[in-house]
């Protein structure tokens, strides 16, 4: 839409008939054109919306705005809204973040809006910011995560509008990582970054100092390299009390029509004016910034915009501050040109905590599943697209974009953080498993392709079909499950995608014993048969029969273990055959319940520990080789959470972790007996610690580390 079309819009002449006469009235030009006044105290007016990509509802709920007797949201009304109250005045702005709703947006729209949109940001009236595909918790999530779905959103914004993001705007994560500030601010190539919660005691002692807005160096080690402008809001990411403009908003409107009842313009002004001096008073230089907008706003954005132009046009009539529409840019270069110094903040912000006994630190461990998923499907698809690439991406195969989509999604900071309701906690995981298939199947192809022939190579054809095991670590994987009598071969192919070599055991369950395992040159490899345990073939056929819908007949006998060797971003091949007559390597078992000895030991070469043969538990620990030789003590307890009273009325929760109490677990009433399995390669201790905790301790030959599992 052209400038003469805008001006339409807002020079538009109406008539308002009532009973007794017409009264003839000139719909209000206001004057919104006013940039920054030196001379004034600058009010910076930033429109934005918060879209939490799944929290109360999934996010495909948030974007069509379904399922609302739980929550009254529409991202695409935000956004289909959004454009023509732009369009309507030069002089609007607005900033938006949230990259998963975008570019759903985005693919849905004609190319003539696409076009309109993209003049839009290259004029600056609408500024993509932060630009990642959510906003990533910064407690919960792995620093590559962070990085990958922040390279996923601005990567778009890029390719599609020729810009990269210049704010950091991580408004909503429950308190803030120096990772954030340094890797995910400056190294990002932000100019600034802006955040909504900080503990309460150190905002009031922030707004006291004037020290809310600081220079952040997130790294010690990198010093001044890698800090940044930083900024936390005095009023969360709201706008001040009373400026609300949502539709259903119970903030008072700008009445100026003087021929209607409840005019209050100079009220409104006096508002305003009273909160810009409140902020100006806890604020360095003269610039503050309004944040106009909160959770799933503008959904009907005519109402904000209105009500900003009315506000613009009167404050500056008024003339005591300066109202401006304004960005997080705008605001961020004339702080930068006050040449204020401002005071240095190191380290995080954490933990935070919002009132007296209300420590944001439950998310910390909230839904430990999810969290498990998250982290294992990450290191998964690094591998997956390591292996995309060697082979050549294939538009018409599978590929590894739906995982990057879902891993992305599951960064949000309530989503890996555990605080979502449970239906949204499923649908994250649905995406991740989604991803998964597909990026199995390509990881399948993809190894069958660096094993075979050039041959198979040469005519496109894998002679190999690979299967995985993701539930390996619950004893069950059908691969290697399998009849290896007559001579069989089971093929294991082992890829390493770190850049460096890398040796390990790997453990499969197995059903035959008399096998062996060999490399690529014919060479026997060590390896190793551990008894799989009742409980672990209970929690085997539980899960089984969930993940299938039917009991698995054949429970494989042993776990083998052997030791394999992978080049760094290379893979080494492993044959197990059956071979009657094999050198049988089962491990030795040994029990203790009650026993002369008062102690027992597992370990050998540097690493020991050992057991008391009375009571069962782990007492010493020692390490030769690193002068280490101290008391050790494991043991098992539980928190109870507090669940409020009326005087104190904050419980513990998902979010907030506020225990009543801690209770030890003890043992059964016989003493603990343990089972040693001794071998070759590993050595375990087995105990059943109570009725529902059965504990593992492990220990890997030439390791320098400690395994302890319970389940």
């Amino acid at each position: 839409m052209g400038e003469a079309a805008a001006a339409l819009l807002t020079a538009a002449v109406v008539l308002c008939g009532f009973i007794g006469g017409v009264v003839e009235s000139k719909y209000m030009v206001y004057n919104t054109s006013q940039g920054i006044d030196p001379g004034k105290l600058n009010v910076h007016l930033v429109p934005h919306t918060h879209d939490d990509v799944g929290w109360l509802k999934t996010i495909d709920q948030y974007y069509v705005g379904s399922n609302n007797s739980i929550q009254e949201a529409c991202v695409q009304n935000v956004l289909d809204s959004l454009i023509p109250a732009l369009l309507a005045d030069k002089n609007r702005k607005f900033v938006y973040v949230e990259q998963a709703f975008f570019q759903r947006w985005w693919r849905e729209q004609s190319e003539i809006v696409q076009n309109v949109v993209k003049e839009l940001v290259g004029s600056g009236q609408l500024e993509l910011i932060n630009g990642g595909i959510c906003m990533h918790d910064e407690a919960s999530p792995h620093y590559i995560d962070m990085i990958d779905q922040t390279t996923l959103g601005h990567r778009f914004i890029k390719n599609e509008f020729g810009v990269t993001p210049r704010i950091g705007w991580q408004i909503d994560p429950f308190g803030h990582s120096a990772v954030q500030a340094y890797l995910l601010g400056a190294e990002v190539g932000f100019d600034s970054l802006f955040f909504g919660r900080i503990d309460y005691q150190d905002r009031e002692k922030r707004m006291d100092e004037k020290t809310l807005e600081v220079v952040w160096r997130g790294s010690k080690s990198l010093g001044s390299t890698t800090q940044i402008f930083a900024g936390a809001f005095p009023n969360h990411y709201e706008p001040p009390s009373g400026f609300y403009f949502e539709v259903d908003s119970t903030s008072p409107i700008i009445q100026d029509d003087i021929n209607l009842f409840d005019y209050n313009v100079q009220d409104r002004v006096n508002d305003f004016v009273a909160a810009a001096l409140s902020q100006a008073n806890i604020t360095r230089t003269n610039h503050i910034m309004f944040t106009m907008g909160t959770d799933f706003q503008y959904q009907y954005a005519h109402t904000w915009f209105r009500a900003m132009d009315k506000l613009i046009h009167y404050v500056n009539k008024d003339g005591r501050v300066n109202a401006l529409y304004s960005t997080p840019s705008i605001y961020t270069d004339a702080k930068y040109a006050a040449n204020e110094a401002w005071p240095l903040k190191t380290e995080d912000y954490f933990p935070y905590a919002d009132r007296v006994n209300a420590y944001w630190t439950g998310y910390f461990t909230s839904r430990p599943a999810l969290k498990r998923y998250v982290r294992i499907l990450s290191g998964y698809y690094m591998a997956a697209r390591q292996l995309e690439f060697f082979i050549g991406r294939n538009n018409l195969g599978p590929s590894t974009d739906s995982l990057a989509d879902a891993l992305a999604i599951a960064q949000h900071h309530d989503a890996v953080s555990g605080t979502e309701k449970q239906h949204v906690a499923d649908d994250y995981a649905k995406r991740l498993s989604i991803g998964y298939a597909e990026a199995e199947a390509l990881v399948a192809s993809s190894i069958a392709s660096l094993v075979s022939s050039a041959e198979t190579l040469a005519s496109k054809k894998a002679s190999t079909k690979f299967q995985q095991c993701p539930l390996v670590n619950i004893s069950y994987c059908p691969a290697s499950e399998i009849d290896l009598s007559d001579q069989r071969t089971l093929i294991v192919v082992v890829y390493n995608p770190l850049g460096w070599k890398r040796e390990d055991i790997i453990r499969i369950p197995v059903t035959e014993e008399n096998v062996t395992v060999r490399d690529v040159e014919g060479r026997e490899i060590d390896s190793q048969f551990l008894p799989v345990s009742d409980a672990h073939l209970a929690l085997r056929n539980n899960h089984v029969e969930s993940y299938l819908g039917t009991l698995s007949r054949d429970k494989p006998k042993y776990c083998l273990a052997f030791k394999a060797s992978a080049p760094a971003l290379g893979f080494s091949t492993y044959m197990i055959s059956g071979t009657r007559g094999a050198k049988l390597k089962i491990s030795s078992v040994y029990t203790y319940r009650t026993s002369r000895n008062k102690t027992f030991d597992i370990g050998a070469n540097d690493l020991k520990l050992t057991f008391s043969a009375h009571s069962g538990k782990l007492i010493h620990y020692s390490n030769d080789k690193k002068s280490i030789d101290e008391p050790v003590d494991v043991s098992y307890s539980y928190y109870s959470g507090y669940n409020g009273t009326e005087k104190d009325p904050q419980a513990s929760g998902a979010y907030i972790f506020r225990p009543n109490g801690t209770y030890a677990i003890g043992p059964n009433k016989n003493k603990i007996s343990s089972v040693v399995f001794r071998g070759p390669l590993i050595e375990e201790v087995h105990q059943q610690i109570s009725s529902w905790i059965y504990q593992t301790t492990r220990l890997y030959r030439d390791k320098e580390h400690v395994e302890v599992e319970f389940v």
